[in-house]
């Protein structure tokens, strides 16, 4: 069968459609399809699944427990990534784990210097899908056998020259990248089963294009140069004239993640991406997000610099964020049971006590910095994404 891209302008329609092929058609609400391309058709202008959706289950234990057919390295980016193959063709993105829960990030690394968590990768798309954003592809924790499921299956000969036995005996493998790949940065097994993250591949770029877009609040990443909108309070100002931003969801779109973001205190958020198919009016992918939770200790303001010099937040952010700060709602509380439901039960916690602590108090300072807003420019805070429901403070 083949696919191909539908035409654009349809509202909540998938970014790739199986073509008719005889009597048959397939569709993203059919039950004989693997939960990977389910999840593929099921993708729409404003989110990427729907918060109902029963395949997300399916999808989710076929990440953790389906046989591993194949494995190879994903090439570019600084860190070490694998692409996994199933039997059923479905693909997934592998993440090794680089250090335990409770260890924060070097205070002394530049944020472009941290290491990539796979845990953090996971507990991304919780919060992201506990925020209503459903912006972030599935992603569960899972245990690998690095000899019968990387060393044994990969055809790629080059990640297999870098495997070798540790001197108390345990399996290591660095793989090739531009940065943390060698043998002092090597991956090693217990004494070769090793934790890691497989996150659901997003339909391939010949069937359903994304485009990338540099974020206005990128990071300079020199050790000692700012970039502008560290330096100009008023910033903002420029970016609401400029088109994607001067019309549509776009700049409360940004404002959602860099929220996200401060959340789980990401810096590394210098591009985002979006389905060309869907133009200017779509959702943001909230991709790469290994560099979330190194630190609970400390708290980075400038993350929610989009938020504080543009003062816009959508309304059904803001409604969830709210719910979040109750006592019967609060954010760990639901961050803490939402992970405790990976598939992969003997993995927990994904999340150490102290990271789910500084998500309640980040909520605190995201809402802290809302009101200072309304104080200052009232209801034209708010980006009414509700109709017909009324304005209200703050």
């Amino acid at each position: 069968m083949l696919m191909r891209r539908r035409e654009a302008g349809q509202v909540g329609e998938s970014p790739i459609e199986v073509e008719q092929t005889g009597s048959s058609h397939w569709n993203s609400s059919s039950q004989s399809h693997p939960p990977w391309l389910r999840f593929h058709l099921g993708i729409s202008r404003w989110q990427l699944y729907d918060h109902k959706d029963p395949n997300l289950r399916q999808l989710e234990e076929q990440l953790a427990f389906s046989r591993i057919v194949s494995a190879v390295q994903k090439t570019g980016g600084t860190q070490l990534k694998l692409l996994m193959s199933f039997p059923n063709y479905g693909q997934a993105l592998f993440k090794p784990m680089k250090q335990e829960r409770n260890e924060e990030t070097n205070h002394n690394l530049y944020y472009f210097s941290d290491f990539e968590r796979h845990n953090a990768e996971i507990a991304a798309y919780h919060l992201d899908r506990i925020l209503g954003f459903r912006r972030i592809p599935p992603v569960v924790g899972r245990l690998i056998d690095m000899v019968k499921e990387i060393k044994d299956i990969t055809t790629d000969r080059k990640l297999a020259r870098t495997f070798f036995t540790s001197p108390v005996g345990n399996t290591c493998f660095y793989g090739q990248c531009s940065y943390y790949c060698s043998t002092e940065h090597a991956v090693c097994g217990r004494p070769h089963v090793l934790e890691a993250s497989l996150a659901v591949m997003l339909p391939d770029l010949s069937l359903a294009p994304r485009r990338s877009w540099r974020s206005p609040w990128r990071r300079s990443y020199s050790r000692s140069k700012l970039a502008q909108w560290e330096n100009n309070a008023k910033y903002c100002e420029s970016v609401k004239k400029s088109p994607p931003y001067s019309q549509g969801t776009r700049l409360v779109d940004l404002i959602d993640m860099a929220i996200l973001d401060f959340l789980m205190s990401n810096m590394d958020r210098h591009h985002y991406e979006t389905f060309e198919k869907f133009g200017n009016n779509t959702f943001l992918l909230h991709l790469d997000n290994g560099r979330a939770f190194g630190r609970h200790s400390k708290d980075e303001p400038s993350i929610l610099a989009p938020l504080v010099q543009c003062c816009r937040i959508r309304r059904s952010t803001l409604l969830k964020l709210q719910l979040l700060a109750l006592p019967q709602y609060r954010l760990s509380d639901v961050m803490r049971a939402s992970l405790s439901r990976d598939p992969l039960t003997s993995i927990a916690p994904l999340l150490s006590e102290q990271h789910l602590t500084a998500l309640d108090r980040r909520l605190v300072t995201v809402l802290k910095k809302l009101r200072r807003c309304q104080e200052q420019y009232n209801d034209s805070v708010i980006y009414n994404d509700i109709p017909g429901h009324l304005n209200f403070g703050l």
